[in-house]
């Protein structure tokens, strides 16, 4: 991670740690670096964003340091940021940014960019971006007709949409679903497009006010949806995230079924009808064992990448597999889009549903899910455990404990303050317990 950039684009508390002088020195580096070799005298830019109370001030200072850069920005309002990802490449943009902090708090907010593809950056391109930002006096301001105009795309959520339902379009009669936007970008689009389908629509989470995003709702929350499946008796349930990056399903029964498995069905299935031009998919190191134990008697192989979405992707175009994603929900699928989108994903799964007739619990016996436990303590200090000599003993132990049979991951979060542990393992009241332990350990000395 880089001096203002994580695991997914810049992110901190909104106005304290993200100031207007230093969101329009982004906009203006960010224009620059992705811009220089356009050619065009105003290059265009899109900006989108989530529902946050704090994005209309992002947006505002983020487009006008792109537009003092000469950029035309092009503001899409409220819109998931695969929305924006796809606008990017159908408007023939040259960039565009997403405010959103994600699955994060109201009170969070964050800035992530796209290249003309609709590629997230590298970390090359961050650090470059970084390195501007700080020496702002390389920079030189736009001067009179060479000013950028800010404008805005009232069609940018119908024009996605739009494009989403081109690509899939399963008939859904009979459907009865229950759905959980989060109050987040998605609230406005995932309604009309599933019931222009026939789906039988049942929405929780779709009132945002700006302060309720991701509050005890979307898919870092599924409790609620859990619950609903359960009392309307409907097919199945989709939750997102504030963003829409990510999906993640519960099945006719109540149960979750989460990334890790929802990989499993949608290789299986692409598979089936030769859709799979490599015979891998590509997970991260957080997935569970259960995801390559269900896809190699297939001769699907499973290329684990480091966590974060941009990651899963640049291991996909590397090695030509056209599906990967992450257990929390972030679902590539190549042949739709460049980044986790999880209106893709939720028509890719109905679409199989619906051709199938099979259940979606049916569908998740694909894969036995090995058991796991993860943790996540809030801290002050994210990289201090690796050298503190109680904490290093005892994960030490506590990976003899699980006699080879099992493995323990901790990692400093790209996106929060936090210290994700993880353990996975046979034994599922072993590996609560190791994972408990660490928490409470490293909570304490980091906290």
């Amino acid at each position: 991670m880089g001096k203002y950039f994580g695991t997914d684009g810049m992110r901190g508390r909104a106005i304290s740690q993200l100031p207007p002088d230093l969101v329009f020195r982004l906009g203006m580096a960010a224009a620059h670096i992705l811009t220089k070799d356009s050619g065009e005298l105003r290059p265009l830019v899109l900006i989108g964003k989530d529902t946050r109370i704090s994005g209309d001030y992002l947006e505002a200072a983020l487009s006008a340091g792109m537009a003092s850069s000469g950029c035309d920005v092009l503001l899409l309002g409220v819109i998931p940021t695969p929305g924006v990802a796809a606008l990017t490449r159908l408007l023939g943009a040259e960039a565009s940014a997403v405010i959103s902090a994600s699955h994060n708090p109201y009170y969070d907010n964050g800035i992530k960019f796209f290249n003309r593809d609709g590629h997230k950056l590298p970390d090359r391109i961050e650090e470059e971006i970084e390195r501007l930002i700080d020496n702002p006096g390389e920079l030189s301001l736009a001067e009179d007709d060479q000013l950028g105009r800010i404008s805005v795309y009232e069609r940018a959520a119908e024009k996605y949409a739009t494009w989403l339902l081109e690509a899939q379009a399963p008939d859904l009669s009979g459907f009865r679903i229950v759905v959980d936007t989060a109050n987040g970008a998605a609230s406005f689009i995932m309604e009309p497009i599933l019931q222009s389908l026939g789906a039988e629509l049942f929405c929780i989470g779709n009132q945002p006010d700006g302060c309720n995003i991701n509050d005890n709702c979307g898919s870092t929350y599924m409790a609620p949806l859990c619950e609903q499946v359960r009392e309307k008796k409907a097919n199945l349930g989709l939750a997102f995230d504030g963003d829409a990056d990510r999906m993640l399903a519960v099945d006719e029964n109540g149960a979750l079924v989460d990334g890790d498995q929802l990989l499993a069905i949608f290789a299986r299935d692409m598979l089936d009808k030769g859709e799979l031009p490599v015979k891998e998919i590509v997970a991260t190191q957080m997935s569970n064992l259960g995801l390559k134990l269900a896809l190699e008697p297939l001769g699907i192989t499973v290329a684990e990448t480091k966590v974060g979405d941009r990651y899963v992707l640049e291991r996909m175009l590397k090695g030509g597999a056209v599906v990967g994603g992450e257990q929390s929900g972030h679902l590539i699928l190549r042949d739709y889009n460049t980044t986790g989108d999880g209106a893709v994903a939720a028509l890719k799964l109905l679409t199989i549903m619906s051709e199938s007739g099979k259940s979606l619990s049916e569908l998740a016996r694909v894969m036995r899910k090995m058991p796991q436990h993860m943790i996540c303590p809030e801290v002050r200090d994210k990289e201090g455990w690796q050298q503190d000599a109680e904490i290093c003993a005892l994960i030490e132990s506590s990976r003899q404990s699980l006699d080879g049979r099992g493995r323990i991951i901790i990692r400093a979060s790209g996106t929060e303050p936090r210290i994700r542990i993880m353990a996975e393992g046979e034994d599922q009241r072993l590996i609560c317990a190791i994972v408990e332990e660490l928490a409470e350990l490293i909570g304490r000395k980091m906290g």
